[in-house]
């Protein structure tokens, strides 16, 4: 008996493959429209206020909308971002942002993301884009070469420093403890970045399991310190396993004792981690791999090449000396995963987290073979140089305390004149955060040192940052400090 489909015949209407398709002509004119608008945007980015954000609890409501049906305009979609939206954001574009750790946004970059989001290649299979691969491995050859790691290291781009930090804890976990691994223990400074403690926390280690380690008056992990808390924990009965290295802190710019560390991480067999996200391509100066002696010895590094090689945001990386342990922790089967054998060529799917991603390699590879590594080389100089300038002019600030001594391009420093406690010293710190970000030409953040000691930062590390703007930020610290004698003496 023949049976009658309950498939309605109408509604493979031959329209449907027309309703997201755009000929070449529409997406030129996509394009352009959004050329104009990025163009416009970069020209006014000089101009543009540090902060923007002062009404962004209004407009965030204002944008809050249900799924649309229907839909709108495009110049209408690009005036809501460009007119609205981007303008109510922190200016991390521009050579005024001297906050947290820069990013730069290199142009460039966003062409090559432009490109390997409309050809929309499958990147984490080999055999799906060999040469796209290939290009990709390139990068991470290229960084492994610059930081000097030995022949069969590896490693793969990230989402950011937060998911290589992850991903080389679990590396670590599954190389050196066993299954039931809740003895072993961790070792972070106490400069290091939150999300080593966070990706502990994934990784399946409770906070009792990691141990804070004390800095000495540099803010750099106290040998030590660190030497009696391991010996402590061996006598506890528990694991030591995995130590975490600064090489440039988001605090305070620090670089701890790299060599010194690898040292003891070889006579104790334990992993040497070295979150170099803000510092590691200053590795690419002579004044960098000074600083950082002893990162090429490490198990494995976290790099972002969205702060030191000033690309969007969105581009970390992960190297490690032996890229097979990579495989034996993120490595796994299934039927419908093609082979691959060949030794030669990487699948990033086998040695990374992520089976479906964009394709990343494309934003660091074409901007460095258009420009080559020198150019580079020459702006983070320009970088160090431009942090020293700073800390020299801070010093002579009356009453100006530099806490941290630029160790690369972070400088920390706050107002301290006689006469004041802790607590008032620290109001008197955000009060001059307040006056140099209103006159909005740069924008400083501060952070906690020792305790509780409000300070302020300088960080360089934009591209698009020179002279005039460090120029422009003493002169506003200069104007905030006299503000605020004035209304001291009155």
């Amino acid at each position: 008996m023949q049976t009658r489909s309950s498939f309605p015949a109408s509604s493979l209407s031959t329209n449907f493959e027309s309703d997201l398709e755009v000929s070449g002509d529409e997406l030129r004119g996509l394009i352009e429209q959004t050329t104009a608008r990025l163009v416009e945007f970069l020209d006014a980015l000089p101009e543009r206020p540090m902060d923007g954000t002062a009404n962004g609890v209004e407009l965030a409501r204002a944008c809050s909308e249900p799924l649309p049906e229907a839909g709108a305009p495009f110049e209408q979609l690009l005036g809501l971002l460009f007119d609205r939206a981007i303008p109510c954001t922190f200016n991390t574009a521009s050579g005024g942002y001297l906050a947290y750790i820069p990013g730069g946004g290199l142009p460039q970059s966003g062409i090559a993301a432009l490109i390997a989001n409309v050809v929309n290649s499958y990147i984490t299979v080999w055999v799906a884009s060999p040469a796209l691969v290939q290009l990709e491995s390139n990068v991470i050859s290229w960084f492994c070469s610059m930081i000097g790691l030995p022949e069969g290291s590896g490693g793969y781009l990230s989402s950011g420093g937060s998911m290589a930090n992850f991903s080389a804890l679990a590396t670590a976990r599954c190389e050196l403890l066993p299954e039931d691994f809740l003895h072993g223990t961790l070792y972070v400074s106490d400069q290091v970045h939150h999300s080593m403690v966070k990706a502990a926390k994934l990784a399946g280690f409770p906070p009792r399991n990691v141990r804070s380690i004390p800095t000495d008056d540099r803010f750099r992990m106290s040998l030590d310190a660190l030497v009696h808390s391991i010996e402590q924990d061996r006598s506890a009965g528990l694991q030591p396993f995995f130590i975490v290295a600064n090489a440039g802190s988001t605090n305070t710019g620090a670089v701890d004792p790299l060599a010194d560390l690898a040292d003891l991480a070889e006579r104790e067999k334990l992993w040497l981690h070295v979150d170099a996200a803000y510092g590691g391509f200053f590795q690419l100066t002579e004044r960098g791999r000074r600083a950082m002696n002893g990162m090429e010895r490490a198990d494995s590094i976290t790099l972002d090449p969205h702060k030191g090689l000033f690309l969007p945001y969105g581009t970390g990386c992960l190297l490690v000396k032996d890229q097979a342990a990579l495989k034996r922790t993120h490595g796994t089967q299934a039927d419908y995963m093609p082979d691959h054998a060949d030794p030669e060529f990487v699948d990033f799917s086998e040695i990374s987290p992520e089976l479906s991603r964009d394709i990343r390699g494309l934003r660091v590879w074409l901007p460095l073979k258009m420009y080559g590594v020198d150019v580079f080389r020459r702006q983070l100089d320009e970088k160090l140089d431009l942090a020293h300038w700073a800390a020299d002019r801070l010093r002579a600030l009356p009453d100006v305390e530099i806490v941290a001594e630029p160790q690369l391009s972070l400088v920390v420093f706050r107002y301290a004149p006689e006469g004041f406690d802790n607590q008032e010293l620290n109001a008197l710190n955000r009060r001059l955060m307040e006056l140099v970000n209103q006159r909005q030409r740069v924008m400083l953040t501060p952070t906690r040192v020792s305790g509780d000691r409000f300070v302020l930062r300088i960080c360089v590390l934009s591209f698009r940052t020179h002279l005039r703007h460090m120029e422009m930020a003493l002169e506003d610290l200069q104007a905030g400090i006299q503000e605020l004698q004035l209304r001291s003496d009155s």
